[in-house]
């Protein structure tokens, strides 16, 4: 009786073990624990709350466009163009603010925050324009998402370089919004707490709404999702739309940040953007993923990135830092996916 009981407990003691490996969201925590605890050994500078600070201000911006990115893999699409994006709004924002409404570089007060939330506005419009024609690559002229995307990446690199003159435009800013609450206790700050917010929100549209219901069945299955009465090409407009306006705020963020609309402010972001959502479980092939994958995802991205350099790996290392965890996500999905079929 004994050993049969001691059997079961056995069994159910391996089930929950399996049951946690397998938990996409607890293998993160545990990594991102264990990165902080290696990096905290080897750098005790690492564990403070300007580190923090460093690392939460860097994830502020990707994890917008990343979580954008989520919705498009879900679909089952890419969207290689949000990098060039977060630059080009950044850009005709910083030029309208300057240009068109006049707000003088000097600003102070109230006027400041009214550029900015003016600059806001054109930043995402701007992003709505490049979701918008992404989509209608892809639904109209029938090119796929790769393609349609790398041409409005090039494109938009390219306007950027074109309205700015190749240079950083300058304009009305706060530098307090970017800065940490407290150097020794409270690395937020009200622009990461800003991002942190629509991500709530994001999170809860993609998994409670019908919105979402529909982005993972076109993501599954888009021959059923189309006899379930399903408007493929007008769901994916939305999610791209939602995609480049989500990188159009980024831009805006990276501008809040520099004091500047700089072409380069994306530069390879859209690399970031998709090594988070890969490492936090989506799959390339569409169908499946999570927001909470995605916010860990790029928590871990960064604090790679920031150890490394810490601990006296050249900065330059961090492209190909990224590469090695894009690559080892993927060939993680796959052998799991090779052992459920088995």
């Amino acid at each position: 009786m004994t050993n049969g009981n001691q059997t079961t407990n056995d069994s159910q003691w391996g089930a929950t073990v399996r049951r946690i490996a397998g938990n996409q969201t607890t293998i993160l925590l545990l990594v991102l624990l264990s990165l902080i605890a290696v990096f905290s050994y080897l750098q005790p500078l690492f564990f403070t709350a300007q580190t923090a600070s460093n690392i939460l201000t860097d994830w502020g911006s990707v994890v917008l466009i990343a979580v954008g990115a989520t919705f498009v893999i879900i679909s089952g699409g890419i969207d290689l163009s949000v990098g060039a994006t977060i630059g080009l709004s950044g850009v005709v924002a910083a030029w309208f603010m300057v240009n068109v409404a006049q707000i003088p570089q000097d600003a102070s007060g109230a006027e400041v925050y009214q550029a900015l939330a003016l600059g806001t506005v054109v930043a995402v419009a701007v992003g709505l324009t490049v979701g918008a024609i992404n989509a209608a690559l892809i639904n109209l002229a029938r090119i796929p998402p790769f393609i349609a995307t790398l041409a409005t990446m090039g494109a938009g690199s390219g306007f950027a370089v074109i309205i700015s003159g190749g240079m950083p435009i300058g304009g009305p800013n706060d530098f307090a919004l970017v800065s940490p609450f407290s150097q020794d206790t409270n690395p937020f700050s009200w622009v990461v707490l800003g991002s942190t917010l629509i991500v709530i929100v994001l999170g809860l549209f993609l998994h409670k709404s019908r919105f979402g219901l529909h982005t993972y069945a076109i993501g599954s299955n888009v021959f059923a999702a189309r006899a379930a009465g399903i408007n493929v090409e007008r769901h994916l407009t939305k999610v791209y739309m939602l995609a480049g306006g989500l990188a159009g705020i980024a831009g805006m963020y990276v501008y809040i940040r520099l004091g500047a609309g700089s072409p380069s402010s994306g530069s390879l972001r859209e690399l970031d953007a998709i090594a988070a959502v890969v490492i936090g479980g989506a799959s390339l092939m569409g169908g499946v993923g999570r927001i909470i994958g995605t916010i860990l995802g790029t928590l871990v991205l960064f604090t790679v990135q920031s150890g490394l350099i810490m601990i006296g790996v050249a900065p330059d290392w961090k492209k190909v830092v990224v590469a090695v965890l894009i690559a080892t996500a993927v060939a993680v999905q796959t052998a799991r996916s090779k052992r459920r079929v088995v």
